[in-house]
């Protein structure tokens, strides 16, 4: 699809009577952490604080990165998780999960944290009534990279994915590493014989696969399915997704043993045929007690490229083997496979598969259930937020105006929302209704309105009917008079 180069930031789309309305966070590129409100005034800025991703906890306290690891060396390694207060001092720091000695650089302990973390209290990392983060104490589940060799998977150094608890202390007091289940995953043997040979090598440190890449982590939490026996998901059970791998898994925090997963074959049974392919995914997540949709599982489905298998047009190795050129936001009921409710191009208005790809992130990218039913989604290559209702409409929408030094997009890796009152610090903010634009009649100061000044008809000429090229792609037949 076409884009125009010239477009709205900020908020574009308010309207209160449809909204939960609060507090938003979310990474402004290389500024920091940035909270705004429902109008988009930019209320804070922790200026430097990375955000991978950033993370309000009640009282005004913001958790993040203070630094990342040069990337000669990693491979988006952040040197420790922070928890800072409304003025920006660090009142809690956890950085000793290894001790790095990287040629030329100064030797320190590193956490090695990526792509997330959960606060004890929470279980996924965003408001839930009743569900607090603890900020004063309590322990914190941490997902950080080690780099393994194991000859099962590949002869090659393998960037792996680990979840560590560490106490209020720093005490690391149980760990998780995805290499030691490579069995569970059940890749086919074409799969095996790819990653053998290309576990998705990155430059850094000399090379090393970025095998997996889980990009989600956090707790199950209470759910109905253990209410009635599943032990499957056990409140302690921790769910993840593995961007690379197309593969969602939930674990068993007492034996670290895969006991539920989706993927990575897709056409492996009829309930995964019914639900298509999810490629390239983040952001999965049992939706807590107490949101609509409770225990069901939300997920960003990018679509894109991801996963190993046999080679094909797109894929001449079998690496990043599946590809779709739209995404899609589902919230499946994890014992059935079905889906329960979804954002596609399809519910966007869109034509599938004409523009299809106006609904589309390839990477990063989330969605938060909120407490009134509604979803709040990043669209995060395109650094675009969307809250959208039951029934898919877009009833608040923000562009980010913050565009990278090196990579000149202005995307969001995750955003969040929270209630007014998780900030003491600030007064309740005016809501102002912010109508959307008619595209069609909306000019640039100085362009000239649309409106043709003369008509001429021309004799014999049958007016347009319709878009032949929309209905060939609808499925239409239409005759071919060439």
């Amino acid at each position: 699809m076409s884009y125009p180069s010239v477009y709205p930031t900020g908020v574009t789309v308010y309207n209160p009577k449809k909204c939960w309305s609060g507090y938003t966070i979310f990474p402004a590129r290389e500024l920091g952490a940035m909270l705004i409100d429902m109008n988009g005034t930019e209320l804070q800025l922790w200026k430097g604080l990375h955000g991978f991703p950033n993370k309000i906890l009640p009282g005004g306290y913001v958790m993040g990165q203070s630094g990342e690891r040069n990337n000669a060396f990693g491979m988006q390694d952040l040197v420790d998780l922070v928890q800072v207060d409304w003025d920006g001092n660090i009142v809690w720091k956890f950085d000793r999960h290894e001790y790095i000695e990287d040629p030329g650089e100064e030797p320190r302990w590193m956490a090695r944290q990526h792509h997330d973390y959960q606060r004890e209290g929470n279980p996924v990392g965003y408001y839930v009534p009743g569900m607090e983060p603890k900020v004063d104490g309590g322990n914190t589940l941490i997902l950080v990279h080690k780099n393994v060799k194991n000859p099962k998977i590949s002869d090659k150094v393998l960037l792996d994915d680990s979840i560590i608890e560490v106490d209020w202390e720093g005490n690391i007091i149980w760990e998780w590493n995805c290499h030691e289940h490579f069995d569970e995953y059940e890749f086919s043997e074409e799969a095996k014989n790819v990653l053998f040979r290309d576990p998705n090598m990155r430059s850094a440190g000399g090379g090393m696969g970025d095998w997996m890449h889980i990009n989600s982590m956090s707790v199950l939490g209470p759910n109905k399915w253990y209410d009635a026996g599943d032990e499957r998901f056990h409140p302690d059970n921790i769910i993840w997704d593995a961007r690379e791998a197309n593969i969602l898994a939930i674990i068993s925090k007492k034996t670290g043993k895969v006991v539920w997963k989706i993927g990575p074959d897709y056409n492996a049974t009829k309930e995964l045929k019914k639900l298509g392919w999810i490629i390239g995914q983040h952001h999965v997540h049992m939706i807590p007690r107490g949101l609509p949709g409770e225990g069901n599982i939300l997920i960003f489905d990018n679509g894109g490229w991801g996963g190993y298998g046999a080679p094909n047009p797109s894929s001449p190795i079998g690496r990043m083997n599946a590809l779709r050129d739209y995404s899609r936001v589902l919230e499946i009921d994890p014992t059935t496979l079905e889906i329960v409710w979804q954002y596609t191009p399809a519910e966007a208005g869109f034509i599938v598969p004409v523009d299809a790809s106006r609904f589309y992130s390839p990477f990063i990218s989330g969605a938060q259930r909120l407490p009134n039913g509604n979803t709040l989604i990043t669209e995060g290559s395109g650094g675009r937020l969307i809250e959208v209702t039951e029934d898919h409409e877009i009833v608040w929408e923000y562009i980010s105006p913050y565009w990278g030094k090196q990579f000149k997009i202005n995307m969001i890796y995750r955003a969040y929302r929270v209630p007014y009152e998780w900030i003491p610090q600030l007064d309740r903010p005016q809501e102002v209704p912010i109508e959307r634009i008619e595209v069609k009649t909306y000019r640039v100061p100085g362009a000239a309105p649309s409106g043709c000044k003369r008509e001429v008809k021309v004799p014999g000429v049958i007016p347009f009917q319709g878009d032949t090229a929309l209905c060939v792609a609808a499925g239409d037949e239409v005759e071919d008079n060439n």
